[in-house]
């Protein structure tokens, strides 16, 4: 799968990330990771104020956030999310699972169906310290339980997450190395 492993460590991926007892019944684990020169209280404010019509995803904005720009710079008025606050992402919603700052934020999306979830999927972002500031590890598990799950995880939801995700930890990594230059 494209992306599924980017910038992880071997430690990485075979180790635990928070978030990971959300998921148990994952058919799809997906890890990504990069070194940031700057420390975990400096990064995190960037991943708390993500979501569509917040600060964005700093992915591909034409895609994630509809042709509006990502914030970069950090922003105030979204500082304030706590765990069970809905996070928008277009047309459906997470739901903060976990927010420790400055260490864990995880984000989740259970779809019930009549006896059991169609859809579970978890994004966790794990922030560890670094002789060069922090590890950002973030970890993506899904279970679909539609017709085609498994073909819809390893065709388009994998690939596309890979894609994704990989320019988000690129975008963090720009604005919080450069945080010293952000005006907050």
């Amino acid at each position: 799968m494209i992306f599924q492993f980017w910038g992880a460590t071997s430690e990485e991926i075979h180790g635990s990330v928070v978030g990971d007892n959300l998921c148990r019944d994952a058919t799809l684990i997906a890890t990504r990771s990069i070194t940031i020169s700057a420390p975990p209280e400096d990064v995190f404010p960037w991943i708390r104020q993500m979501g569509f019509g917040r600060a964005g995803w700093y992915s591909y904005d034409w895609i994630d956030n509809l042709g509006r720009k990502s914030a970069n710079r950090v922003l105030k008025e979204w500082q304030s999310v706590e765990a069970g606050d809905k996070i928008p992402a277009g047309p459906i919603s997470f739901t903060a699972a976990i927010v420790d700052a400055p260490r864990h934020f995880v984000l989740e999306i259970l779809s019930l169906g009549k006896k059991s979830p169609r859809l579970h999927f978890t994004l966790a972002y794990e922030l560890r310290d670094d002789p060069q500031g922090t590890r950002l590890v973030t970890r993506m598990r899904s279970h679909i339980t539609l017709p085609f799950g498994s073909l819809i995880e390893r065709f388009i939801l994998g690939p596309g997450d890979g894609i994704m995700l990989r320019q988000q930890l690129l975008t963090i990594n720009k604005h919080a190395s450069h945080s010293d230059k952000v005006r907050r």
